[in-house]
């Protein structure tokens, strides 16, 4: 059993028993929630496709919050003296799949 999934606007293959970082969702830490934008579903050998959305829904846990490793922005401008040094560290939400109905 196979879905793939749309959130935070990226899209994601994923299948019952995997653990994926998503965009940051408004959601405590243990809670279960459905994804309701499923884009593709691939049952028994069966692949149903969405125009745009499959009526299928996508259960998920969320694992644990956190945010990635930090990039460094530079901006330098030549002939001025002028630079700006930038971190940026994207929230994430670490999410399990529970099963596709």
């Amino acid at each position: 059993m196979l879905a793939i999934i749309k959130t935070g606007g990226k899209q994601y293959i994923v299948k019952p028993g995997d653990k994926l970082k998503v965009e940051k969702l408004d959601k405590k830490e243990g809670e279960a929630f459905y994804f309701s934008d499923v884009l593709l579903v691939e049952k028994n050998k069966k692949i149903e496709i969405g125009t745009p959305l499959v009526k299928a829904e996508v259960q998920a846990k969320v694992v644990s919050h956190g945010k990635g490793d930090k990039i460094i922005v530079y901006k330098y401008k030549p002939k001025k003296r002028e630079s700006r040094k930038i971190g940026h560290r994207q929230p994430y939400t670490e999410i399990e799949i529970i099963g596709i109905k």
